[in-house]
């Protein structure tokens, strides 16, 4: 396994990144979530990272496993429930990980004095592009490959998630080892390894972004029911 600094390995070319993509999205489609991150551990190094939300913390748990000390990236936007700021803190502390912080270049209140208040309630979209896709776009740079939680279960805009991909907005390999996992696999990972989860989720919210774009759901409502509630959006762009 490589495992010298992302800074320190060699960048691959877009094009390799690609064919690699494409030839593990094959072979990886039925393999198990370990055995997926084992793939991108040992073909990336430390040129992969995870992205979490700090709703839970599987796939960081699943990550280090195969690679300990894999970095955690996390966006803070400046809109996060206390509750999830607290689970980042915690997922630092006990498990065998490095959490790197993004933040967008601009702070709540500087963002405020160029747009206005409250940009998420007039245009969302760009609040999301803002504090959201423009700093992980930033905060990828260095590696080749990233991994995020997404699953196919949780609403119809990702029942198509591939299990290994190519993101063609940042020419990198985007790795979804739960794409096939239902809520209950998720239960059953965190039951079994003590994972760490948002206390949120004990508290009626499914899915838990940014505070003000973020509702509990009520029964029967898709996971993602509570985000953006009231509008059209249902994604904030990070995967689109």
């Amino acid at each position: 396994m490589n495992t010298a600094p992302a800074a320190e390995q060699q960048r691959r070319p877009p094009a390799e990144l690609r064919a690699l993509a494409e030839r593990a999205g094959r072979e990886l489609e039925e393999a198990p979530a370990l055995e997926v991150l084992r793939w991108a551990a040992d073909t990336f190094g430390h040129r992969f990272c995870v992205t979490s939300s700090m709703e839970d913390a599987v796939v960081a748990h699943l990550a280090s496993r195969v690679l300990p000390g894999v970095r955690v990236v996390f966006l803070d936007t400046g809109y996060h429930f206390p509750e999830t700021i607290g689970t980042r803190d915690a997922v630092a502390a006990v498990m065998d990980v490095e959490v790197v912080t993004l933040t967008p270049r601009q702070t709540v209140a500087e963002q405020d004095a160029e747009h206005g208040p409250r940009l998420h309630d007039r245009d969302p979209d760009l609040c999301c592009a803002l504090r959201k896709v423009r700093p992980l776009q930033e905060g990828l740079r260095e590696y080749d490959a990233w991994a995020t939680g997404l699953r196919r279960d949780e609403s119809p805009t990702r029942a198509h998630t591939p299990v290994v991909g190519w993101d063609e907005r940042r020419q990198k390999v985007k790795v979804a080892p739960l794409a096939r996992w239902s809520q209950r696999d998720v239960d059953a990972y965190v039951a079994e390894h003590g994972v760490l989860t948002n206390p949120l989720l004990s508290d009626g919210y499914a899915s838990i972004g940014c505070a003000p774009c973020t509702r509990r759901v009520s029964a029967g409502e898709d996971a993602r029911a509570g985000r953006w509630a009231g509008r059209d959006k249902t994604e904030c762009g990070l995967h689109g």
